[in-house]
């Protein structure tokens, strides 16, 4: 790659290095100049213009990010698409994250352009939590660095997710004379609430004195589960005390006694016939991360658990609070990264008024109606909800899309314009969305791919609220907004759609550039019909 200040006469083609305002307009680092851009930097004598050109041999970053987060993502997560030389991978669902910590440090020693960051190893991780992003620094990064790192990476499990099975347990309480009913109840409560937080259920309950025998009494009765908890009243100091002889005198043994863990020493590994038993330490009564729970998260994962497992948990873990942490006062901690809960708008309502007498919507086109080309778009893109708002010609547009997961709403006032739509579209969206995409109905040609490009961009939280699809630098649709902008959508009038509050919000908004010129094109005319009819992949 080569970087470099050039006039404005030979930047033509290559990537701007440094955001800057031109006429007006925030351009961002990383825009691919046009010929349009050179005049207008030569217009306004904007001389020199630090630019990157690709070289034969480059690999553009965008394309090196993809390609690293698909080698590296394994079973329960998944990759996003990339967007400024970033990849994110999230978790599928609930489970306990898994890294392959050589293979990420031999894709870090490759080269300074490449970097991979992931969560630290048995994360309990929640659905959409961020696990892993990569990022290329440089625009372009030469063809053997990026194939030194996918070597590297192999290809698989690098970063992966094991989801919580649906465990059970059975737990043992013992108390002696001075034990109160509180403490029992808080020791239940706090083992009925781990249990859930993997996923998993308390499905027996014994209280019995502390005493090895009556402990041993209460292991041979307990109800089969595929794990057994013993809280005792005292906690365990050596392998001769309560817990451990009970154990052995009810035909289980005792696999390891401790762990360098803290809080979370005094914790008793144990089997019983082929199921795991733990001696709960006491810190474990009450809710705060300990060993306890290092443990719990992985046989919830269906991942085993020994003596050397438990061997190999010092390095994290230790969990106390440090003395700088406690003079600072209580700091909330702020929620993991996640994916953007994101849903559609996809706006039916319209009277075709140029389509001579029919209702475009309803025509068909590749073997479907037209409509259906965007709803399953939004669809396959993963969005929830995709709302639909029909108006003109409701009766024969709702039965277009029976049988698929959207949600509909009829717009009484469509003939109002468009800003009517958005409102009874933006009022279908819940609290728990982050952003939606206003989509058209009729263009056909914006895929899911398109959606997730759009997708990678959104970032509200770095001043990407608005994405804006575009080819040669003209702006197309759809376009994905940040849910900051609901109200001001909903507050439009007349025949307007929200492109206008992009172009007042330059500070907000993201360009994306598009491979194709499917998020120009519309279908308004018979002939835009018939060219469609009649071309790539959608003729009819």
């Amino acid at each position: 790659m080569i970087f470099a200040a050039l006039p404005p006469a030979e930047v033509e083609g290559a990537i701007l290095a440094h955001s800057r305002v031109v006429a007006g307009q925030a351009w961002k680092k990383g825009r691919l100049l046009s010929a349009a851009d050179a005049a207008l930097l030569a217009a306004e004598r904007r001389e020199p213009v630090f630019v990157a050109r690709l070289e034969a041999d480059d690999v553009p970053e965008d394309e090196v990010a993809r390609r690293l987060a698909a080698a590296i993502c394994g079973p329960g997560a998944v990759a996003t698409a990339a967007f400024t030389g970033r990849a994110n991978l999230y978790a599928e669902g609930p489970g306990l994250f898994c890294v392959d910590a050589g293979r990420i440090a031999a894709i870090n020693a490759v080269d300074e352009a490449i970097t991979v960051a992931t969560l630290a190893p048995d994360e309990m991780v929640e659905a959409r939590q961020m696990l892993a992003t990569v990022k290329v620094m440089p625009f372009a990064v030469p063809r053997p660095l990026v194939e030194r790192a996918l070597a590297a990476a192999g290809n698989g499990r690098a970063v992966a997710v094991d989801p919580f099975r649906p465990l059970t347990a059975a737990l043992i309480v013992s108390r002696d004379g001075t034990t109160k009913e509180s403490v029992i109840d808080k020791t239940m409560a706090a083992m009925k609430a781990r249990l859930a937080a993997v996923g998993g259920t308390i499905a027996d309950c014994l209280v019995v004195e502390h005493r090895p025998e009556a402990i041993a009494a209460a292991i041979r009765a307990a109800a089969p589960a595929d794990l057994l908890l013993i809280a005792g009243a005292h906690a365990v100091i050596d392998r001769a005390d309560h817990i451990p002889a009970a154990l052995v005198a009810a035909g289980g043994e005792v696999l390891r006694f401790g762990m360098p863990v803290d809080p979370g020493n005094l914790l008793l590994l144990g089997a019983l016939r082929g199921r795991p038993v733990i001696g709960v330490p006491g810190c474990a009564r009450n809710l705060k991360l300990n060993g306890f729970d290092f443990v719990l998260r992985r046989l919830a994962a269906g991942v085993p658990v020994d003596g050397a497992a438990l061997a190999g948990m010092g390095v994290g873990g230790l969990l106390k609070e440090t003395a700088i942490r406690a003079r600072s006062g209580d700091c909330p901690t702020p929620p993991p990264p996640r994916a953007p809960r994101l849903g559609a708008l996809v706006l039916a309502a319209g009277r075709s008024s140029r389509m001579a007498e029919a209702n475009k919507l309803t025509l068909d086109l590749g073997g479907k109606p037209l409509l259906l080309h965007a709803v399953d778009a939004a669809l396959a893109a993963g969005l929830d909800p995709v709302v639909v708002v029909t108006g003109h010609d409701a009766d024969k547009v709702a039965p277009l899309l029976a049988g698929r997961p959207v949600t509909m709403r009829h717009n009484p006032d469509y003939a109002e314009g468009l800003s009517s739509s958005l409102r009874t579209g933006v009022s279908a969206l819940g609290a728990e969305i982050d952003g939606a995409f206003v989509m058209l109905g009729d263009m056909p040609r914006v895929t899911a791919e398109h959606l997730a490009r759009l997708a990678a961009a959104f970032a509200p939280d770095e001043g990407r609220a608005i994405a804006v699809p575009t080819v040669g630098g003209r702006w197309g649709n759809p376009l994905l907004w940040a849910r900051r902008f609901f109200p001001a959508m909903a507050a439009l009038d007349g025949d307007r759609g929200a492109r206008l509050l992009a172009a007042a919000n330059p500070d907000w908004t993201v360009e994306v550039a598009m491979a194709d010129d499917g998020v120009l094109i519309d279908l308004d005319t018979r002939a835009d019909y018939a060219a469609a009819r009649g071309g790539g992949d959608l003729s009819a």
